[in-house]
């Protein structure tokens, strides 16, 4: 050893701390991280306490949690305030059980943090940095006893420390304070006396009292409501890394509220509260990517957003996600990962979600562990009396849909739910006409069917108007089926429109309308309806409707054959009919220029 080092080593434990620090200052990182160790290795609690945070920091060192963790609690057991008011801290985001091991081992080293708290420890050190006077140790004592396990919770004394805290300036100490009486105000005067303290923490940059300050402002809560108070508020929150705040103020952006609107800036803010974890901001930039906007809509990055919201928990972008995948927008179209997402937002309590999940099992879709856990899910609130799952249960006995198949329960569950759920109404009518589960009650499934009906359910209307054409389980009436069948059409129901124009085209007990028929025939055969396609063949060819064009009516009757209707191959096998019965209208004098009465 030189003669330098020599007399360096020599100097006191003080010293060799103070040169390391200058050194620190000088950005010598490495000499001076040497010196303040030398220091804490002496035992100077001061040394000990810069050396943990050199170690936690990544000054000089590579970070390291545990040996930081180490030296801060060699220095609080040596009396170190400051030490133990880290010490408390750490302790509430969670220290690995390596800590209180003074044996330091190669495998310690970047430990994370568990992110499970360890209250008792936390209140340990936070207790004896609170006696030693420091007033963020009392903030923190006072929160650890607020929130910890109800062992240790003492709020009384805890409101004793935050007290201290904030007489001493602190303002977490006000921030406590200003929670305490907003939880427990009853009044307007007690809620003002807390968004005193919450406005003390606010001014002095606490993030958690600037984002509460903009909920109070955008409330009205104890202040008058002032939305650009709260986006400002929000703002300083997000810069202060509290991701709620993120939210809120990117949210406030995209719309324009309380400030310019500005959804580059809007959208940066919700990613990074979502990327922090805030799953609500991720919903909104799934939907904001999805709808589109001010932008073409971009699938594949809702369904990323999507994704992250329902990993954590949303229920709405489960939902959302599922839809993705069972249309295939932006994502390869997979049912069975439709139907897990689909289950996902269902267990977190989404009732479209269930619906959803349970349309697309009837289906044929998911796999047999979706279909049990379904049934299951739906048994489970049926036998508490939610209808809704009374119906879907009985869908799953009658279909046999994560268990054997049951109808004689089936017809049980579904009369039970059609006291309230018209698609069980719709269910019941129909097993009591077909005998599913009973021998059958025409008379009575007829009745069902027609409340479902009344309702508006249009396969309802279908079914009804059938049932009125044939006179089945009551009497015929050709007038009430037509207009059943018509308010079906107009929900969409193809059948219904193809019912439609067969009843105008003639033969029933209404009058004959052929351009109306024609009509009808058109909107259902452009819908893929294979016998409405096979009318406009005949409609076009034959000229039933006033209009003869032989090309297009040949074009329907292909479309019909491709479908296999027999009758269509059997009417393109015969052109030349169709061509002189075209030519012979065409011969044939129009019924305005004919004689009123034969002469002799």
């Amino acid at each position: 050893m030189g003669l330098l080092s020599r007399l360096l080593a020599r100097r006191s434990p003080k010293a060799r701390l103070q040169h390391g620090l200058d050194l620190i200052e000088q950005e010598d990182f490495t000499a001076g991280f040497a010196e303040i160790s030398a220091a804490a290795k002496a035992g100077l609690p001061e040394a000990g306490f810069r050396l943990g945070r050199l170690y936690l920091d990544g000054v000089g060192v590579p970070r390291d949690l545990v040996e930081g963790a180490r030296w801060m609690r060699r220095s609080g057991q040596a009396g170190w305030t400051e030490s133990r008011f880290v010490l408390a801290t750490l302790y509430l985001i969670g220290l690995p059980d390596a800590v209180e091991n003074d044996e330091f081992g190669l495998s310690d080293v970047a430990q994370p943090v568990t992110g499970t708290p360890d209250y008792r420890k936390a209140a340990h050190w936070a207790a004896l940095g609170a006696q030693d006077g420091l007033p963020d140790a009392q903030a923190l004592y006072g929160y650890v006893l607020s929130v910890g396990p109800e062992d240790i919770q003492n709020q009384t004394e805890a409101l004793v420390w935050y007290g201290r805290a904030a007489e001493a300036g602190c303002a977490q100490g006000h921030l406590g304070l200003g929670l305490a009486a907003l939880n427990s105000a009853t009044n307007m005067e007690e809620q003002a006396k807390a968004v005193r303290h919450l406005r003390i923490a606010a001014d002095g940059e606490v993030g958690s009292a600037l984002y509460l300050m903009g909920i109070i402002c955008e409330r009205g809560a104890g202040v008058p409501q002032d939305v650009a108070a709260a986006t400002k508020y929000y703002g300083k929150a997000a810069e202060h890394n509290i991701r709620s705040g993120q939210a809120r103020y990117g949210l406030a952006l995209l719309e324009g509220r309380g400030i310019g609107r500005d959804p580059v800036r809007g959208e940066t803010w919700l990613r990074k509260a979502a990327v922090a974890g805030d799953f609500e901001a991720a919903a909104m930039l799934g939907d904001m990517h999805a709808r589109g906007g001010d932008a073409t809509p971009n699938y594949l990055e809702a369904a990323r957003w999507y994704q992250l919201a329902g990993e954590g928990g949303h229920a709405a972008a489960a939902r959302a996600l599922g839809l993705l995948y069972l249309t295939g927008s932006g994502v390869e179209r997979n049912a069975g990962l439709a139907a897990h997402w689909f289950r996902l937002s269902s267990e977190h309590g989404d009732a479209a979600g269930t619906t959803d999940l349970a349309n697309l099992i009837l289906l044929g879709n998911g796999s047999p562990e979706d279909r049990v856990r379904t049934r299951e899910l739906y048994e489970k609130a049926a036998r508490s009396g939610d209808l809704v799952a009374a119906f879907n249960f009985g869908v799953c006995l009658a279909e046999g849909v994560g268990t054997e198949q049951d109808e004689q329960e089936a017809v049980l569950w579904m009369r039970k739910a059609a006291e309230g759920v018209v698609n069980a109404q719709y269910w019941y009518g129909r097993m009591l006409l077909e005998g599913r589960g009973s021998e059958p009650r025409e008379e009575e499934g007829r009745d069902w069917i027609r409340k479902a009906a009344e309702t508006g359910m249009a396969d309802a209307e279908f079914l009804y108007g059938q049932l009125l054409l044939s006179g089945r389980g009551g009497l015929r009436d050709h007038a009430e089926a037509a207009r059943m069948f018509e308010l079906a059409a107009n929900q969409d129901n193809v059948a219904a429109m193809f019912a439609c124009g067969a009843m105008l085209g003639g033969g029933h007990e209404i009058p004959e309308d052929r351009l109306r028929a024609f009509e009808w025939f058109h909107r259902a055969a452009s819908r893929g309806h294979a016998g409405a396609q096979l009318m406009m063949g005949r409609y076009l060819t034959r000229g039933l409707a006033g209009r003869t064009d032989l090309t297009e009516g040949r074009l329907w009757y292909k479309k019909a054959e491709a479908q296999g209707i027999a009758q269509a191959a059997a009417e393109l096998s015969q052109p030349d009919r169709d061509e002189r019965a075209a030519k012979a209208k065409e011969a044939m004098p129009a019924v305005d220029a004919a004689p009123a009465h034969a002469t002799g």
